[in-house]
């Protein structure tokens, strides 16, 4: 038995080893998306002259607001795509930025709106559940209520 020892631990050693440059033996990477995501429907609904607040409606609050020039805003987007996206092609987003100055207290100046594409496609994190399983009754996939009247 100590005679097969050595080659069959050198087998199992090497089938470990192999089975780690495997691609589909991978670690599994999450979706990453950071930033705020604008599209040109929302741009269109920007005008020079607004007020902050009439901004941060159309836009949400910038993701960069620095304490040093509070008369810029910067929206930025990043997307990393994991695992299962790069798997369906979808390509990252490196980045994407938007920033806005304000002159005494009214938008002044809209820099990177023409990186801003028309549509922007939100990539699902968690993918849907199959119709079977909404068929199945299974919780929590309807996306509804449950009946019990909350």
């Amino acid at each position: 038995m100590r005679k097969h020892a050595r080659p069959l631990s050198a087998l199992v050693l090497a089938t470990f080893l192999a089975g780690c440059q495997l691609p589909h033996l991978g670690v599994y990477k999450i979706d990453l998306q950071q930033g705020n995501v604008v599209d040109q429907t929302q741009l269109k609904e920007l005008h020079l002259g607004m007020t902050p607040s009439q901004v941060r409606f159309v836009l949400g609050s910038p993701l960069l607001a620095d304490p040093f020039h509070p008369d810029r805003w910067d929206y930025i987007y990043t997307y990393r795509p994991g695992t299962y996206a790069r798997d369906l092609k979808i390509p990252p987003v490196r980045h994407r930025n938007l920033s806005l100055r304000f002159v005494q207290g009214h938008l002044a100046e809209i820099k990177g709106a023409e990186a801003i594409p028309a549509h922007v496609a939100v990539i699902p994190l968690v993918t849907p559940a199959s119709s079977a399983e909404k068929d199945a009754g299974v919780p929590g996939s309807s996306g509804g209520h449950d009946g019990d009247g909350s």
